[in-house]
């Protein structure tokens, strides 16, 4: 995990204590030399959800990730995009061009936090769009969408490493290819805007991108690469939850509460770039883009 390290010593050793008691004693912990600021402990034995509680009653909500085994890169990464790869959520920011930013991006604040169906919330967003010039698409994606800070490094850094990338989103090719080029994914899978004479038709081209679609297509891509290969997700809403829960490494970015409670690990203040200290990735290694 990576901690403030303001009364570090004594932090650790009232966690240490706890965990003792708890029946959970510390085999190993040592701050690593190479960034400075992450903590590694290792448990012979433990429940990983005790764990992170008595963690997080002494280190507060530090970034962190927690597995029950040696952490090791990854082969394959599977990513969200929507405030997740980029800072946005790009339905809300086309929805601006169509006067209706306000009315979509509520529905979509409680689709992520588990309060609606994905697929009917989808559905709802995608018809109130209906006549729109299509050519705002890419006057939104030109205008408005911007990968958050480190998501070029964490993608080349570990592609580098031989770690495959793939972007799925419950959002739209339209942005979702851009954004893969730009920043180096593999493949790219998520819903298509129906488009007929210049304008958005209200509907979607094709089945829904959803929960479903991001756990299978981890699933997926995880058999391609054999027995054996690690798997690091990253999303921040409900709809990422049954991918998070099915990689080994299972990290809520910056996330809605259902999907961080979810999630073996979180990313809550440093930038996506942190998940390499996590991986035990030092930063003399990471690949600048």
């Amino acid at each position: 995990m990576i901690a403030d390290q303001s009364g570090l010593e004594t932090r650790l050793e009232a966690a240490m204590t706890a965990l003792d008691a708890a029946g959970m004693p510390v085999a190993m912990a040592g701050m690593l030399e190479f960034c400075g600021d992450v903590l590694q402990l290792s448990f012979p034995q433990a429940e990983l959800a005790p764990v992170r509680a008595i963690l997080d009653a002494h280190f507060g909500a530090c970034d962190m990730l927690a597995a029950d085994h040696l952490i090791e890169v990854p082969r394959l990464l599977v990513s969200d995009m929507d405030s997740t790869m980029i800072g946005q959520e790009c339905i809300d920011e086309l929805a601006d061009y169509a006067g209706i930013k306000q009315q979509v991006a509520a529905i979509t604040e409680r689709a992520m936090r588990g309060e609606l169906d994905f697929g009917q919330a989808l559905t709802e967003r995608v018809r109130l769009l209906a006549g729109l010039e299509a050519a705002a698409i890419d006057q939104c994606l030109a205008e408005r969408i911007t990968p958050v800070a480190g998501a070029r490094t964490l993608i080349a850094t570990l592609r580098s490493r031989g770690c495959r990338a793939v972007l799925v989103t419950g959002g739209f090719h339209h942005f979702a290819d851009a954004i893969g080029a730009q920043l180096g994914f593999d493949r790219v899978v998520g819903n298509r805007l129906g488009v007929a004479e210049g304008r958005l038709t209200g509907a979607l081209d094709g089945p829904i991108s959803d929960a479903g679609t991001k756990r299978a297509t981890l699933v997926e891509e995880r058999e391609q690469l054999g027995e054996g290969a690690r798997v690091l997700a990253l999303g921040d809403g409900a709809n990422d939850i049954p991918m998070l829960q099915a990689a080994d490494y299972g990290l809520a970015y910056r996330a809605k509460p259902g999907a961080r409670e979810a999630a073996g690990g979180r990313i809550e203040h440093g930038e996506i770039s942190a998940v390499l200290k996590l991986l035990d990735i030092p930063e003399n290694e990471w690949v600048a883009r």
